[in-house]
C-alpha cells in the first residue's frame, strides 16, 4: 500500500459528494422570481454555490434590496426542501469514502451549507457516523476565508501540508490555497475544469471514480 500523503481529506459537500447543483441553482432562481429580482441564469446561479447562503443569494440576485433578503433566503429554503428528497450522493461516492477510511484517513466536510442543511443532509444520506468531523457556513467563516480548514486542522492537530480539500467550486480551492492546503477539484459539480484550473490544484477529476483513482494513488 502507497504511504498516507495526507492525513486528512476535508469534502465539500453540494456538488461533490451530493448531486445537489441543478437543485440550488434553480431554487436560487425561483427564490428570486419570487421576490421581484431579476432572475439570475444558470451559470449566475450555478457560480454561487458553495458560499454561505445570505452571501450567495446577494451575489446571484444583485438588485434585491438588503430588506428583502430574509424573504429572499425563506424562499429559497421551501424550494430546495421541495426538491431534497430526490437529490442523491453521486454514484461511487459510498465506496470511495469506505475506501479512505480503510486507509486511515480523517475525513471531513467543509460546506457553505447551514449545520442544520448539513445535519439533514447527512441523515438523508444515511452518513452520519462517516465523517470525524465537520464545519459549516453559519458557524465560522464562509468560503473562501480559510478558517473552516484552520479549525480543522486545530482539532484534529493537523498541518497544512497534511490536508487535502476536495471540491467542485473556486471557492472551495481558493479556501485551500488561503489555508496554505493541497486541493483536488471535481468538475461533475458547480464550475467548469478549466476555472478549478486557475486555482492551480494538484488534480481536477472528471467523475468520482477518476476521482478515487487518483486518491488511491496519490493519497
Amino acid at each position: 500500500m502507497t504511504a498516507r500523503k495526507f492525513d486528512l481529506i476535508a469534502f465539500d459537500w453540494d456538488g461533490t459528494l451530493f448531486d445537489s447543483t441543478v437543485a440550488i441553482a434553480r431554487s436560487i432562481q425561483l427564490a428570486v422570481a419570487d421576490v421581484g429580482g431579476t432572475v439570475p441564469s444558470d451559470e449566475q446561479a450555478s457560480y454561487v454555490i458553495g458560499m454561505a447562503l445570505q452571501p450567495a443569494l446577494a451575489h446571484a440576485a444583485p438588485d434585491v434590496p438588503k430588506e428583502k433578503y430574509n424573504d429572499l433566503a425563506n424562499r429559497y429554503r421551501y424550494h430546495y426542501l421541495k426538491q431534497q428528497a430526490l437529490i442523491t450522493l453521486f454514484e461511487g461516492v459510498l465506496p470511495l469514502l469506505e475506501g479512505l477510511r480503510e486507509r486511515g484517513h480523517l475525513l471531513t466536510v467543509a460546506t457553505g451549507k447551514s449545520r442544520r442543511g448539513l445535519n439533514e443532509a447527512l441523515q438523508h444520506a444515511d452518513l452520519r457516523g462517516m465523517f470525524d468531523g465537520s464545519r459549516t457556513a453559519d458557524e465560522t467563516a464562509g468560503k473562501p476565508h480559510p478558517l473552516m480548514l484552520q479549525e480543522l486542522m486545530a482539532e484534529f492537530g493537523v498541518e497544512p501540508e497534511r490536508l487535502l480539500m476536495i471540491g467542485d467550486t473556486t471557492h472551495d480551492l481558493q479556501m485551500a490555497c488561503n489555508a496554505g492546503c493541497a486541493s483536488v477539484g471535481v468538475a461533475y459539480g458547480a464550475h467548469a475544469a478549466a476555472d478549478l484550473q486557475s486555482c492551480s490544484p494538484l488534480y481536477v477529476a472528471r467523475d468520482v471514480a477518476q476521482l478515487q483513482q487518483w486518491l488511491g494513488t496519490n493519497a
